[in-house]
């Protein structure tokens, strides 16, 4: 069952040096705050899942903390490249990162085989492409009803899994809506999952046709953190900001001035820091 902690404590018992995390949201409920309490607590050597790692994987890479990311996409969207993640990758600065690169599809129906307790994934994927000369992990099987030929991937299964949401009950069920991507398989294969969210509720009340639902036994720990999301948003809370993703560009493209920043912005700011960015529940429930 879920208990209710604070970020620094659910990080502490959730995530540790030598764990593989996946932190999921698409486009949405990118879970910053979260991954910023990570970078603080000095976390080491995690192999990072995610289907699109964008500035809060560059920021992590940045500070050392990774040594592998499996992913199936990575840039800074609308902008341009991961200035901390291509360094790692090309010059091994701070350290060394393997790299494992998929397909979207291949990621989600890996997310799905994790979920399921299925040890791999099949696909009609990867024809006609390059990556398998280049991943020795994407393979192949035949089916033995109709003898094609398909591709398999690994099922993804997170020591830990993180993503932010809009609402927890006070039961520790967890609500998110809007654009909805992989979260609820990645808690779903994670043997432990963190969810940060805007609000605790006593009920969720009227919600969206797409919206998921997390029931509190598939949680290992939520924290309240409003803003958490930021700079990505929330559906229904606050809006992307889009600023703050062209500023990223300069700001990690110099190792120096990336590191200023880190330690401006994040070593030096607490979970607490995120609420400047929160949307008020009230305005959030009358929109």
């Amino acid at each position: 069952m879920a208990q209710f902690l604070s970020l620094e404590d659910a990080i502490r018992a959730c995530v540790h040096d030598g764990d593989t995390v996946a932190m999921e949201g698409f486009t949405h409920l990118i879970p910053h705050a979260a991954g910023h309490e990570i970078i603080r607590q000095g976390r080491r050597d995690l192999a990072l899942v995610r289907m699109t790692p964008d500035l809060i994987y560059d920021q992590l890479i940045g500070m050392g903390c990774a040594r592998a990311l499996r992913f199936s996409w990575g840039g800074n969207p609308g902008v341009g490249s991961l200035h901390r993640f291509r360094d790692a990758v090309e010059n091994a600065w701070p350290r060394p990162l393997a790299i494992e690169e998929h397909s979207h599809a291949a990621m989600a129906n890996a997310y799905e085989a994790g979920a399921a307790n299925l040890p791999f994934a099949t696909l009609r994927g990867y024809i006609g492409t390059d990556l398998p000369k280049v991943n020795p992990n994407i393979r192949s099987v035949t089916c033995p009803f109709t003898g094609e030929v398909l591709a398999a991937v690994a099922a993804i299964r997170p020591d830990v899994a993180i993503i932010h949401a809009q609402r927890a009950d006070r039961h520790g069920n967890v609500a998110l809506e809007g654009i909805v991507g992989v979260q609820r398989e990645a808690v779903l294969a994670a043997k432990r999952s963190v969810v940060t969210v805007e609000e605790i509720v006593e009920d969720f009340g009227p919600r969206s046709p797409n919206a998921v639902i997390l029931p509190s036994w598939t949680v290992t720990a939520i924290s309240h953190v409003p803003g958490g999301a930021y700079p990505s948003y929330a559906h229904g809370y606050y809006s992307r900001a889009n600023a703050f993703y062209i500023a990223w560009d300069a700001i990690a493209r110099d190792r120096d001035t990336f590191l200023a920043w880190m330690d401006a912005n994040v070593m030096k700011k607490t979970p607490a820091d995120f609420a400047v960015h929160a949307r008020p529940a009230a305005l959030a429930a009358a929109s």
